[in-house]
């Protein structure tokens, strides 16, 4: 990205800090009433964009004042519906009260902060964490943020390969076009080769496979997984663990169920771990409480993280105790592991998404988003393809006659929809070209629909305004 006479440019697309007179919209569910950027929102962006690095400008120039439910607020009477989550964070919603109280109450106690001492807040974190989750994952380590988790699994992965088979037993295998995180570690393993580019000498020891999603992959058959391994001359006894993302988050797309339970059986039987990214899976996030449950079977090794707290930054690695108690005490910690805070943010926004049946909401909302998401494909073969389960979901935009990613037209639809009222962003897998949907799991049927019709405007609008171009 370069910054240009106050506009910033994302692979040839830009976000202008000059304000732009845009419709008015007023619906029960979204307003814009200013121009776009909203003008008294600019000295704020150019402070931030004198005094922060150009990467921190991918996002449309909102300014956000407040967040409520499924919604956001700027301080200039512009409201929209947040199809971010911010980030797929704020699965319970934003601002909910319960998570406030929670927040202010231990806050309040005068405990802020314990590093790996022992506390009340964070034994009960791990303790209803472990209870949620299927047998054999009953150990959890809390940490920070999800690339944090990455790292930790790759370490567990490599120590309890070296103890299963030897120093060789050490292969890291993942999936392209995937994604986790933004450290050394989690971006070998991730399958994005420009986000690759600064580590120069990568890690032999990480191999990668094809994601098989039927659409970018049309092979989904496990054999492909194994014929893949065998062309890069990994034999299946060097490999310490398998990761991927329970869903991939550049597109929303799954693996076929069969592939996941086959590829279930082909790491017990080569004693190598399966590892679940599930930092955007789970929590609810899929209609199930955690994304795996959709392939019917138990990973060895989980990474939670962003809708953990519905807010503040937590993360966790949870699984087998075998492999968990690997390391000896006092080897495997981190400065701020189970803050109390966060802890207590935690708490609260779980048992929201649990009392309140948040998964089932996700199941039923999502599946009406679905449906007129498959509606608006049906409608505009610009849209190569819909995936996603639960309230996730990504449209992959392709040029016209074939599967060619469209950067472009996916942008700016995210731009048009954000002048529309509804708040969204394009992730970084696929050069930007799929439209990204991940509303918090409080949402409302009504306002899908409005959001649905947001987004369909804008597309109209894009796809009009490339074939004029």
């Amino acid at each position: 990205m370069i910054l240009d006479n106050g506009r910033f440019t994302n692979m040839s697309r830009e976000y202008s800090l000059t304000p732009k007179r845009v419709p008015r919209v007023e619906t029960p569910f979204r307003r814009i009433v200013t121009e776009i950027p909203a003008p008294g929102s600019i000295p704020t962006l150019e402070k931030l964009y004198r005094t922060e690095p150009v990467a921190m400008r991918g996002q449309p120039p909102v300014l956000w004042d407040r967040a409520e439910g499924f919604q956001v607020w700027d301080a200039y009477g512009n409201q929209w519906i947040d199809w971010s989550s911010g980030v797929l964070i704020t699965n319970a919603g934003h601002g909910r009260q319960e998570i406030i109280d929670a927040v202010t109450r231990q806050a309040q106690s005068r405990l802020l902060t314990t590093y790996c001492f022992p506390s009340e807040i964070r034994a009960a974190l791990v303790d209803r964490l472990a209870s949620l989750l299927p047998e054999p994952l009953k150990k959890v380590f809390l940490l920070t943020t999800g690339s944090e988790t990455v790292e930790c699994a790759i370490k567990l992965c490599r120590s309890h390969g070296v103890k299963a088979g030897g120093r060789g037993k050490h292969v890291i295998v993942s999936y392209d076009k995937a994604f986790h995180g933004r450290t050394l570690g989690s971006q070998q393993a991730g399958g994005i080769p420009a986000l690759k580019e600064w580590i120069v000498n990568l890690d032999p020891g990480f191999a990668q496979v094809p994601f098989p999603d039927g659409f970018r992959t049309p092979d989904t058959s496990f054999d492909h997984f194994q014929r893949c391994l065998r062309e890069q001359g990994v034999e299946p006894q060097n490999v310490a663990g398998v990761i991927l993302e329970t869903y991939q988050g550049g597109s929303a797309a799954f693996a076929p169920p069969a592939y996941m339970q086959a590829l279930r059986q082909w790491c017990s039987g080569h004693k190598a771990l399966l590892v679940c990214d599930e930092v955007q899976a789970g929590f609810g996030r899929c209609g199930t409480l955690w994304g795996f449950e959709h392939y019917g079977i138990v990973p060895d090794l989980v990474c939670f993280g962003k809708g953990i707290s519905s807010s503040l930054p937590l993360a966790a690695v949870v699984g087998r105790p075998d492999v968990m108690d690997l390391h000896p005490a006092g080897s495997m910690t981190s400065t701020h592991t189970g803050n109390p805070v966060c802890c207590a943010a935690a708490l609260a926004s779980i048992e929201l998404i649990v009392g309140e049946n948040l998964a089932d909401n996700a199941a039923r909302v999502g599946g009406l988003m679905h449906q007129r998401l498959r509606g608006l494909q049906a409608k505009y073969p610009q849209i190569g393809r819909v995936d996603g389960r639960g309230l996730v979901a990504g449209l992959a935009c392709v040029r016209p006659g074939g599967k060619e990613p469209d950067a472009d037209l996916a942008w700016d639809v995210v731009r048009r929809s954000v002048e529309k009222g509804v708040l969204m962003f394009t992730p970084v897998g696929f050069g930007g070209a799929t439209v990204k949907i991940a509303p918090p799991l409080v949402i409302t049927e009504a306002a899908i629909l409005d959001s649905v019709t947001a987004l369909e405007e804008a597309f109209a609008e894009a796809t009009v305004a490339v074939a004029a171009a």
